[in-house]
């Protein structure tokens, strides 16, 4: 487990590697365009946000840990997720399509970042959504024969994989300082959130995660092998809390 120093020097290393090359020209087929245009542009206007809500609970739980290099790794993840929104949105600007300003998954989460000031809470939706954009991405990169937008996807693909760790590490510490029967029930309310938003998930761009060859069976157990390597994970230290209390 990396302390969140040591986070905040892989966040700021990562960011100085340039893995697209822009150069390349970008074209899509009118196929193309019509299957993955529509989740492309809404997955851009989600990957923008400023994370004001988001660094608000992270100001609060760094101060109250006495971690502020937390805070700073998680401006630095919110600046890498900005860049992936960015190259998509440089991306819609080459094929001369627009970059939106309104979707209803986005207003969703929005409604949802808003009334939200809990870091556990924050940390265990931002898992799921980095998960299911794996998938997402890795469809996206299948579908389309672009150089440049394989490229686009790899990127965010290599990101996503150390977010996921940065939040699930996150995750277990503050499962960890749980009691016992807070650490049930908080377990099973991820696992069960986990499985229900990768539905909402899949509702929302299912065109382009079967496209990239996801039927709802493929992409539902990919999913739910993610969250047993994130949520699953918190199984083993729930156990480990009831071997360690005295009888």
């Amino acid at each position: 487990m990396k302390s969140s120093r040591q986070w905040v020097s892989y966040f700021r290393e990562n960011l100085e590697i340039k893995r697209i090359d822009w150069q390349q020209h970008a074209s899509l087929t009118e196929n193309e365009l019509q299957t993955i245009l529509k989740s492309m542009q809404a997955w851009q206007l989600g990957e923008t946000s400023d994370g004001k809500n988001l660094l608000k609970a992270c100001s609060s739980y760094a101060e109250r840990i006495s971690d502020p290099y937390y805070l700073k790794a998680m401006q630095l993840f919110i600046k890498e997720e900005q860049k992936h929104g960015n190259n998509l949105g440089r991306y819609l600007d080459l094929i001369g399509q627009p970059r939106i300003q309104k979707n209803w998954g986005d207003t969703l989460f929005r409604i949802v970042r808003h009334i939200n000031n809990s870091m556990e809470w924050w940390t265990i939706a931002v898992i799921i959504i980095e998960s299911a954009a794996q998938i997402f991405y890795q469809s996206l990169k299948d579908t389309t024969g672009c150089k440049l937008l394989k490229q686009i996807c790899t990127d965010i693909l290599i990101d996503e994989a150390k977010h996921i760790q940065f939040q699930q590490e996150r995750l277990t510490i503050i499962f960890r300082s749980k009691t016992i029967i807070c650490r049930r029930i908080s377990y099973y309310w991820y696992k069960y959130f986990f499985l229900f938003v990768s539905i909402v998930v899949w509702a929302a761009h299912k065109k382009i995660f079967k496209a990239g060859g996801n039927s709802f069976k493929n992409y539902y157990s990919k999913m739910k092998y993610k969250s047993v390597k994130t949520i699953g994970k918190l199984k083993c230290e729930m156990e480990e809390k009831y071997i360690l209390q005295p009888s």
